[in-house]
């Protein structure tokens, strides 16, 4: 088997990828990035020295940046899930909303956890107090997006909803979605009964303990 997808299974950007792979039941070895397999850590930073995951390899290619290996999977590998439309202007918008919750859920949630672990030169609590900040008008904005839809971009699942679902699913436990926006929480909680993201959240869930701010006892 040539594919192959490096990264952890807590990883939220992992989970991204691997919603891609599991929608369309596509064959591949995962290779997880842990100091139980140093062989995969090894061949992973020769491969990308910049240090992030996940990495997918195929044959001779590789792709870093997750929203670019999810097209790479839906040109090269594709399924009866086409994770984005043929319809340029209806692509552009699945990538718009791709984007957004990278940079605007994903980015947000973030600062709190690297507060935490000491990744940045704040306190614990006013990393959480950013993300709050920052994820408020995010969710605010959302909540009247989803509004009568289904998935993110429409009604058909798409790249946008493997970027929204670890974003939600993690933004949520440093900042509880209110219940103002009924929109937002209905939608975490389609996303969350999706079997491709169920099974990522269910592999990931011994690593629970690694998140630096305390896993709740929910999801």
């Amino acid at each position: 088997m040539s594919l192959a997808l490096y990264g952890h299974p807590f990883s939220s950007y992992t989970q991204k990828a691997l919603i891609a792979l599991y929608e369309n039941t596509t064959p591949f070895e995962f290779r997880m990035i842990w100091p139980v397999a140093p062989e995969h850590v090894a061949d992973w930073q020769a491969r990308w020295p910049m240090g992030r995951f996940p990495l997918l390899v195929d044959g001779a290619r590789q792709f870093a940046e997750t929203s670019i290996l999810i097209e790479y999977l839906h040109l090269a590998y594709p399924g009866p899930v086409r994770l984005l439309p043929e319809a340029p202007l209806a692509a552009l918008e699945v990538r718009f909303m791709d984007r957004y919750f990278d940079l605007y859920v994903m980015d947000a949630m973030q600062v709190a956890v690297a507060a935490a672990l000491g990744r940045l030169p704040m306190t614990r609590e006013a990393g959480l107090a950013v993300s709050t900040e920052r994820l408020e008008p995010a969710y605010a904005w959302l909540d009247g997006r989803l509004a009568g839809q289904t998935w993110a971009a429409g009604e058909t699942f798409s790249l946008a909803d493997c970027a929204a679902a670890p974003s939600l699913f993690y933004a949520d436990w440093v900042y509880q979605i209110p219940q103002a926006y009924p929109a937002l929480r209905a939608y975490r909680d389609r996303l969350l009964a999706r079997p491709s993201f169920a099974r990522a959240v269910d592999e990931a869930r011994p690593y629970r303990p690694l998140f630096p701010l305390g896993a709740p006892d929910r999801d």
